[in-house]
């Protein structure tokens, strides 16, 4: 399957696009982000944001400018794994009858989980203490995180971040729109955990989907604590590894 012939012009022009595209995302999906919790929003979740100090603008300029480096990483990995789709070398398909119906929900969450385990276990390397000067410092500058910090990473850290999508769907099989529902949610979840605001339900309905699914003051404490809570969307690995921290984020920050 060959949609289009890959040659210099048409790479450098699928490059800039989906670098446009990713930049276009981060900015308009984290700006509006923004505006709706601390503008909108901002009296009815006073009482969730968990940090009322303004974050310093030269920090933001910092988070946006690797963001932007990030996208330019990404939308290589990205050109590069249409390629390979185009090739016929990923399990990505198109007919939607090729699986059953429940397995569509069912890969999104195989790939998250999969994802998931990645980054739980890069993420405790990349915080030795000779990998993390090179790696990940540049993330951890964000001790008071914003909706910008999501994407602000060390190139190097990009890189790893970038590999695995492509890595999985080369074996997993996976509907075209379920990887559309995927990057979607990578980009939702890592400016929700970022953002400085829990939005996600709390009390006796909510207490389960805290103990299952990472949001904002879970993530929080990892920024402030530094070698806790890991996990990217799922607090599995954390419970499993004891690795969890349940604490008020705004006790202690970080020496790093």
């Amino acid at each position: 399957m060959q949609i289009i012939q890959f040659d210099i012009k048409t790479i450098l022009i699928l490059l800039v696009l989906l670098f446009v595209i990713i930049v276009l995302r981060y900015l308009l999906f984290s700006g509006a982000y923004y505006y709706t919790t601390f503008v909108l929003l901002k009296k009815s979740l006073y009482s969730r944001i968990l940090d009322h100090s303004p974050v310093p603008r030269k920090q933001v300029r910092s988070e946006i400018y690797y963001s932007v480096i990030s996208a330019g990483i990404f939308a290589v990995f990205g050109v590069g794994t249409y390629w390979l789709w185009d090739q016929g070398y990923t399990a990505v398909y198109q007919d939607i009858s090729d699986y059953p119906l429940w397995y569509v929900p069912l890969s999104v969450l195989l790939v998250l989980f999969i994802q998931d385990t990645y980054y739980y276990w890069v993420h405790r390397w990349m915080h030795r203490p000779r990998i993390y000067k090179y790696f990940h410092k540049v993330h951890h500058n964000s001790v008071h995180t914003s909706v910008w910090t999501s994407f602000s990473f060390h190139p190097l850290e990009t890189l790893l971040q970038a590999l695995i999508i492509p890595l999985i769907i080369l074996f997993v099989p996976v509907h075209i729109y379920a990887v559309l529902a995927i990057l979607i949610i990578m980009t939702i979840s890592a400016t929700i955990n970022h953002a400085g605001v829990e939005i996600y339900p709390s009390g006796k309905y909510g207490a389960w989907f805290g103990r299952l699914i990472i949001g904002a003051t879970h993530h929080d404490v990892h920024h402030r604590k530094f070698l806790y809570n890991y996990g990217l969307y799922f607090t599995l690995w954390d419970k499993w590894m004891g690795t969890e921290k349940e604490l008020d984020p705004k006790q202690e920050t970080p020496a790093s």
